[in-house]
């Protein structure tokens, strides 16, 4: 499949690599805005490499099964880059994104398709650079700044719409 790579005026570089046909999915110049938005948000001034691969369901569950000992796809994984110490590299990990999963969740929860994108998009990058929710404080700062980086974007609250439903 095709894969990507963007850089707009900005110092980050992004690669995507589509394992799926890319049809009705995001284009490269829109993860790089989105990814963009994210590091902006986290106040990453540093330079930061990452890539994005867009998989279907089997390989989504089989990454997830084979890093989170879960055996379905889920709708992003994150994988922060381990350096070697002394290596300064601006890469900062990779993102897995599962179309299919991302496409029924927007549908479940009533929100626009790219707009579901652009918040696991964001939710990802959080990831790469040390957020977490595993507790609720770690939750509730991840998702203030998630809802902060999505509303500059023009993206209503997400979590507001999972509240609703």
């Amino acid at each position: 499949m095709a894969a990507s790579k963007s850089q707009p005026s900005g110092s980050h570089i992004v690669h995507v690599n589509y394992g799926v046909a890319r049809t009705g999915l995001p284009s490269a110049r829109s993860f790089q805005r989105w990814v963009d938005a994210a590091l902006r948000g986290a106040r990453r001034r540093k330079a930061a490499e990452l890539s994005i691969r867009i998989v279907d369901a089997k390989e989504g569950r089989k990454l997830n099964h084979a890093y989170r000992d879960k055996d379905y796809a889920t709708n992003v994984l994150s994988f922060p880059a381990e350096l070697p110490p002394g290596l300064t590299l601006p890469l900062i990990g990779d993102l897995v994104i599962c179309a299919p999963v991302v496409a029924r969740e927007s549908k479940q929860q009533g929100k626009f398709a790219n707009d579901h994108w652009a918040h696991m998009t964001v939710h990802g990058v959080l990831h790469l650079l040390g957020y977490d929710h595993i507790d609720d404080a770690e939750a509730e700062a991840m998702e203030a700044l998630e809802k902060r980086v999505l509303a500059g974007l023009g993206i209503a609250d997400p979590y507001a719409i999972e509240r609703d439903i």
